[in-house]
């Protein structure tokens, strides 16, 4: 019996999280994750990530659909820059940091990026690396650290619900991509 137990908490470990461990703004990501388990979530997403901003061409990646709008390079750099933000937050409640992270505002983020002046390639080969190591700091997580929860913008959260906020954040962007810039 309490081998299955043991069994029971490792395996669940990875599992979404519960609504109460993240805020509630956050859920519109945590719903597009189709895997109940984080690292299942993280294997199954690259793959697809990968081929669909690979399928991009440098001319298109230009492209932005209305005036004031970010282009699809200010769009990915958008999306590594809060990957990264997200895994500092994530690293920051597993070791308990005590303090309330700082929020982002993200159009000030991208009117600072020089998304456009990138090249569309070179973009995307550092979200690939950026979500390698993505994947390897929440496999260095235990399973008491992947329930922890911390502090950023005032609101709690927990460190395994940052990943899956993570996953969601892209799956989230590649839709606004197929629908409003590439009409897939």
């Amino acid at each position: 019996m309490l081998f299955c137990n043991l069994v029971a908490l490792i395996t669940n470990t990875m599992a979404k999280p519960l609504p109460t461990q993240y805020p509630p703004y956050f859920e519109k990501y945590v719903a597009q994750v189709p895997d109940d388990d984080l690292l299942t979530a993280f294997n199954n997403q690259l793959p697809v990530i990968e081929k669909f901003l690979r399928s991009i061409t440098q001319e298109k990646s230009l492209f932005a659909y209305d005036t004031g709008k970010w282009t699809i390079r200010e769009l990915l750099q958008h999306i590594i820059d809060t990957e990264r933000i997200f895994n500092y937050r994530a690293l920051c409640f597993s070791r308990k940091e005590t303090v309330s992270l700082p929020g982002f505002d993200e159009n000030d983020y991208a009117a600072n990026s020089n998304g456009n002046a990138r090249q569309w390639g070179e973009l995307v080969d550092e979200f690939i690396a950026l979500r390698k190591s993505t994947e390897m700091l929440y496999k260095s997580f235990t399973a008491d650290m992947l329930e922890t929860a911390g502090t950023a913008n005032n609101k709690q959260a927990t460190v395994k619900s940052m990943g899956f906020i993570t996953i969601g954040h892209v799956y989230h962007h590649k839709k606004i991509m197929e629908e409003r810039y590439l009409n897939i």
